[in-house]
């Protein structure tokens, strides 16, 4: 996956799940949001002078807010390419969707999940598909060490454990 450079194909990968969390949040905006935005803005046009209308004002800044995470959200939606971490048929080796369990040079154990670009929360242990430790990790198994190149310089790092999510 990483050996052809595609670094435009890699950005594009997202989980089941990612997806459609991305769908929710876009039929969201496009059904909820953004049609009660509308009609504050059009309420508050009617009252006459715009240049100092605060609902209106904020309403305009807000609809271009919306609108213009519709059109990413659409973009982003129709490029993706969506990657079922369960189907992975080579579960020894790294690869998108898998949690790695990895050793770094002060014998401390982190576990990164590999997941699409919008898609990744730190907070829950999620590094995206681009990010350094995950193209350093890429194609590895269990027990290679691996030389991950950091702002602080080289620093070598060793894989634990491989796994993915249960076939469903």
């Amino acid at each position: 996956m990483a050996a052809d450079g595609a670094n435009g194909d890699l950005a594009r990968y997202i989980t089941p799940a990612g997806l459609h969390l991305m769908r929710q949040e876009l039929s969201r905006l496009l059904r909820e949001d953004r049609p009660a935005v509308v009609e504050v803005v059009s309420w508050a046009a009617g009252n006459g002078d715009r240049s100092e209308n605060g609902d209106y004002i904020y309403g305009k800044k807000r609809l271009r807010e919306i609108d213009r995470r519709i059109r990413f959200l659409t973009k982003r939606v129709e490029n993706a390419i969506e990657v079922n971490p369960a189907a992975q048929a080579r579960r020894d080796k790294v690869f998108f969707g898998a949690t790695v369990v990895y050793a770094d040079e002060s014998d401390r154990e982190i576990t990164v999940t590999i997941v699409g670009a919008d898609e990744a929360v730190s907070t829950r242990g999620e590094i995206t598909l681009l990010a350094p430790v995950a193209r350093a990790l890429l194609g590895h198994g269990a027990g290679d060490e691996i030389t991950l190149r950091t702002p602080r310089g080289p620093e070598q790092i060793e894989i634990l454990s491989i796994s993915y999510p249960a076939a469903s």
